[in-house]
């Protein structure tokens, strides 16, 4: 794979790579608003509980956004169009946020942004590998999932950098609402891209619909690694979910797989009742607006520079161990931010205690990350295994809005508390998994693979 120009080469042919700046333009505001936008919420006066629910809306929206807007484009064909509709949904929440003083309507803006996010997101899936043989589908999507995460990353580093340079000319919350420009700018300038270079959609009666059950699993074997979802685990990841069936799902549901997404909703819960209220932590403690983007992003990166070594990993170990040590591993570093912050708040000390518990927080993330998705396809029937993998990642969504209210209300009375409780919430996880692989252990050969 090489890029030249405006050309990627990609096994399958060459395809014009322009409109994947365009994605990569709004990964960028959606990175940057990812944590300026409850830095702002905090800045207006919101505590944790207000933040909590800022999470739980976005993360809410998500699903319904997303299988929406993947049956519309099979439907319809307009993949075009939806796609520039939620990019142009994405400039003007970012934009219109720092217009108001209210907290109400950046909650409303704000849902109105993670919808779009998710309901491009498949839609974009979609575009990646309409045109490219199916050997070529997951090179496609792993690319698709590169422009997105490098956006990300660059998002919160020119967040890390503005707050940075800009405390020193103005006040915390002139820099965060200045912030918002350049962030939709990015967006408006993606937009601006995509409609020049966004394939045009399909002629009626020409276009080939993308086999469901292939395009999972090509999503499976492709880089599953975004910065987002290391620093940002409140909205779906990416997943077809236009052949969700929920009640032929019921029908061939195993209690394994019913176990195991117990111990699914029990973590993502806990990592939603953790991040939900961090931002308003960190800023009481003495992080300024650059320290706490600082801190995101080494969470971020510290997850992509592990992802394959965790990949490797879990080809060469016994996945459910894996799973059960970073889950464990988690639980004890969630509530040791809140250690840290009481113990050296945001002195030098204090900062690089909480990055290396930060760094370590991302290195967990890429080993559940991977491990998760593995176990979710061993443990489910052959006829499932697609519609199980979108089940995973509409109730990791769910457990976000979850999480993110009952994180907000216990920080509301104490941090300690929230953050205790959070990574109560992973062990019980970890616990969870641990019953699920001596089940596996000891029952037939449908689940024995996962021991």
């Amino acid at each position: 794979m090489s890029d030249s120009g405006s050309e990627t080469t990609l096994e399958g042919g060459t395809t014009s790579a322009a409109w994947l700046y365009a994605w990569g333009l709004g990964s960028i505001a959606l990175g940057g608003a990812s944590l300026v936008v409850p830095l702002y919420v905090v800045e207006l006066g919101g505590g944790p509980f207000v933040l909590g629910v800022l999470a739980a809306v976005a993360a809410l929206v998500g699903v319904p956004a997303a299988l929406g807007a993947g049956r519309i484009a099979d439907r319809t064909g307009k993949r075009r169009v939806i796609v520039l509709a939620m990019f142009g949904l994405v400039a003007v929440g970012v934009a219109v946020i720092p217009l108001t003083d209210a907290v109400a309507p950046v909650i409303v803006a704000n849902a109105a942004i993670w919808f779009a996010f998710a309901a491009a997101t498949p839609v974009l899936t979609l575009l990646a590998v309409t045109d490219a043989p199916e050997r070529a589908w997951s090179e496609r999507i792993a690319l698709l999932n590169q422009y997105q995460g490098v956006g990300w990353a660059l998002g919160l580093l020119l967040g890390a950098v503005w707050t940075g340079v800009g405390a020193r000319f103005a006040s915390a919350e002139a820099v965060i609402r200045w912030l918002f420009v350049p962030l939709a700018g990015c967006a408006v300038l993606g937009v601006a891209l995509a409609l020049r270079t966004l394939p045009a959609d399909p002629a009626p009666g020409t276009d080939r619909r993308v086999s469901g059950t292939r395009l999972r699993r090509a999503i499976r074997t492709a880089d599953r690694f975004s910065v987002r979802t290391a620093t940002f685990p409140f909205t779906v990841g990416r997943a077809d979910f236009r052949g969700l069936d929920p009640r032929r799902f019921a029908e061939r549901f195993t209690p394994a797989l019913a176990a195991y997404f117990t111990a699914v909703f029990c973590f993502f819960a806990g990592f939603s009742a953790f991040f939900a209220p961090l931002p308003a932590f960190l800023t009481e403690v003495g992080f300024g607006s650059d320290g706490v983007f600082a801190l995101y992003l080494i969470n971020g990166v510290a997850a992509a520079a592990f992802f394959g070594v965790a990949g490797r990993l879990s080809a060469s170990h016994d996945v459910s161990l894996l799973q059960i040590a970073s889950l464990s591993t988690r639980g004890i570093a969630l509530p040791a931010v809140a250690l840290v912050g009481a113990t050296w708040g945001a002195a030098a000390l204090g900062f690089g205690a909480a990055a290396a518990v930060f760094a370590v927080i991302g290195l967990t993330w890429a080993v559940i990350a991977v491990t998760a998705g593995t176990l979710v396809t061993r443990l489910s029937p052959a006829a499932i295994r697609g519609e199980a993998l979108g089940m995973y990642a509409a109730l990791g969504a769910l457990a976000g809005g979850v999480g993110s209210v009952l994180g907000g209300w216990l920080a509301a009375e104490s941090y300690g508390v929230a953050f205790g409780v959070a990574g109560g919430l992973v062990f019980l996880g970890a616990g969870i998994v641990f019953a699920v692989r001596w089940y596996a252990a000891t029952s037939g050969p449908t689940t024995a693979a996962v021991a």
